[in-house]
């Protein structure tokens, strides 16, 4: 059930945000941005390869849509043996898997919804472990909790958990060797995802410690674990190997052993840090709140802002967890605690590791102007902890119904689904503008760069979707697309030098700002006679660093020598090719003005760049006034 609802509002092609560049990845069996993700990679593109009659795109987004639904059918089954309930173990997973943010990583080419299954396949093989005491299952889970570097570190959230069902034996005693072993391995996995030696050095110790005072058999036992997570994190060599080929995409270039460790560390966002906290404490808990707000029936009112319509059902939905988890509680302790740490790990310890800006719908009107905020809206890291809330929702449900008569139970699973009809909505990814306004972005700023230009463009937005035309559909490659952040980085400089020539062997060094290599780009490019063109998406910054690029072509600034009949429509306006805005303006026509964007901002600042072409043309006809030009349209 699950896996149809998902196939059934399942995106049909490119999305925004990182999908493109994930497409992209898996198409050419490249490395996407830190920490390289080469397990999640390397799986999507094998299930690409088995599907080869619907292309890459829709191959990766229902790669996303078959973990989830797997990771919906392990929640079923660990949920109806801990309970002794099938009933239950159903309305689990059908709430669970249709919480807004589950459901909305299980339509699109994303790593999380991988990690959700990983998630539960660790926790199955911890319970099974701690249950029967087998040193195959305890061994299977040490494998699982550092087969999560490779993949992605958000899967160690629930590593607190899967320890604790490791230690815990079904009658509440504990194995506290089990337990030190596999807190070992988790401390040593973390370590090496975090590219930190102490950490790693730590569950190193830890483990020789457990392997000095066990006994033979342990020792054995111990040997196996330190085999298999060794195994498990190998798979990190796939980044060297592949990055040595130099494939398409090849972010980071991990060639070797000291990039490689600065790319899954994720050196080049560099540390945040606990402290000081990037937004009030009290605004980073209310933003949790905003997110659990559109979980339960966000296609009711799809708006960020809580409302009389959707607020009382998600409020009747966490009365339902409540009574869930009271009843996981009592009909098996060792699950719940385990359920329990898990949901405070990935709520309230992520609130405070993160340490996030306000959301970027966050706190309009509440906090000052210049509080600096997120760029998009971060719900999809606080994902398994609305997965346990909607999982003990579903056995709230049938416990209350069970309570009236055993003939109600029928109708507790379907007050469980109810998330799946009340989200549906909002989480149809094949309803425009979504369904393809990503796509027509790429297209559109791609067709507007002249012959053989160098394309800079700003950010994620405006680079990924070109980035997958590029590598996906082949779409002209004689543009050479130069990401701006990027030029502050020593391998994407190095890149450029050795792909396209745009950088001169000088700058290849780690002090270069990206501020500065943008004019040396521009330099180098003119200087091989090939046009610089900046995405109207990138700051006005960047375009002043490239030079004088003041004509609007398309959904790209120019300079004037490129575009002598431009129109000139007035002050802070660029002038205007308009036989390249009548194209671009023709070719990609926008989606009808009643379409639901929804709480992602990312689609109407699609289409707001998109309709720049066409008021380009109603001012410069006079059909509307220059006063009423979307500020992104202006020379901003």
């Amino acid at each position: 059930m699950l896996f149809a609802a998902y196939v059934g509002t399942v995106a049909p092609g490119l999305t925004m945000w990182d999908a493109g560049e994930f497409i992209a990845a898996v198409q050419t069996f490249g490395i996407p941005h830190e920490p390289g993700t080469p397990l999640y990679v390397m799986m999507a593109r094998t299930w690409a390869l088995a599907l080869p009659f619907v292309g890459t795109a829709l191959a990766t987004n229902l790669f996303s849509a078959a973990c989830t639904a797997a990771a919906g059918g392990l929640l079923a089954a660990f949920v109806a043996r801990v309970s002794g309930s099938r009933a239950i173990g159903l309305a689990s997973a059908l709430c669970a898997g249709g919480m807004f943010t589950v459901w909305s990583s299980a339509t699109e080419s994303e790593v999380y919804a991988s990690v959700m299954l990983l998630v539960m396949l660790t926790l199955t093989v911890a319970e099974r472990a701690g249950r029967t005491g087998d040193a195959r299952w305890r061994v299977a889970a040490a494998y699982a909790l550092a087969i999560a570097v490779p993949l992605h570190l958000g899967a160690l959230v629930a590593a607190p958990a899967a320890v604790l069902l490791v230690a815990e034996r079904e009658d509440g005693t504990v194995n506290w060797v089990a337990g030190a072993r596999i807190a070992a391995v988790l401390l040593f996995a973390a370590g090496v995802g975090l590219a930190s030696v102490l950490v790693a050095a730590s569950g190193v110790c830890a483990l020789a410690v457990v392997v000095l005072v066990a006994g033979r058999a342990q020792r054995r036992e111990s040997a196996a674990t330190i085999v298999v997570a060794l195994l498990a994190i190998s798979a990190l060599a796939v980044l060297v190997v592949r990055a040595r080929f130099d494939p398409w995409l090849n972010e980071g270039a991990p060639t070797t052993l000291h990039s490689l460790w600065d790319v899954v560390g994720r050196r080049q966002y560099g540390a945040g840090g606990m402290w000081p906290r990037q937004a009030p404490l009290w605004a980073q808990i209310a933003n949790w709140f905003e997110y659990a707000d559109w979980q339960v029936a966000l296609g009711v009112s799809n708006g960020v802002a809580p409302s009389w319509w959707r607020t009382p059902i998600t409020i009747a939905f966490a009365l339902l967890g409540v009574a869930g988890s009271h009843t996981h509680f009592r009909v098996h302790p060792r699950s719940w605690r385990a359920f329990a740490l898990l949901f405070v790990c990935a709520s309230a310890g992520l609130i405070v590791y993160l340490n996030f800006k306000a959301g970027a719908s966050f706190g309009v009107g509440v906090l000052a102007d210049n509080v600096p905020h997120e760029v998009r809206d971060r719900d999809y890291f606080f994902v398994l902890g609305f997965w346990v809330w909607g999982a003990w929702a579903g056995t709230g449900a049938v416990a209350l119904a069970r309570r009236a008569s055993a003939q109600w139970v029928p109708i507790g699973v379907l007050a469980a689904a109810a998330p799946l009809v009340l989200n549906a909505p909002a989480a149809d990814r094949r309803a425009e503008p979504e369904r393809s306004v990503a796509l027509a972005v790429a297209h559109a700023l791609l067709d507007s760069a002249p012959r053989d230009a160098v394309l800079i463009t700003g950010g994620d937005n405006d680079s990924f979707p070109a980035w997958y035309a590029q590598a996906v559909e082949g779409m002209r490659p004689d543009v050479t697309v130069v990401v701006a952040p990027l030029l502050g980085t020593e391998w994407y400089r190095a890149q450029l030098a050795r792909r396209a020539s745009l950088v001169m062997q000088g700058d290849v060094v780690p002090t270069r700002a990206a501020g500065t290599m943008i004019a040396a780009v521009a330099r180098e490019a003119r200087a091989r006679h090939r046009p610089v063109a900046v995405s109207l998406m990138a700051g006005a910054d960047i375009r002043s660093a490239a030079g004088d690029l003041t004509v609007a072509r398309g959904l790209v600034y120019v300079e004037p020598a490129l575009a002598p009949d431009a129109v000139h429509l007035g002050a802070d306006v660029p002038n205007v090719d308009t036989a390249a805005a009548l194209a671009i303006a023709h070719a990609y026509p926008l989606a009808p003005p009643e379409a639901d964007t929804g709480i992602d901002p990312a689609p109407e600042s699609f289409l707001a760049y998109l309709r720049c072409p066409a008021q380009y043309l109603a001012i410069a006809r006079g059909g509307i006034a220059l006063s009423s030009l979307d500020s992104v349209c202006k020379l901003r």
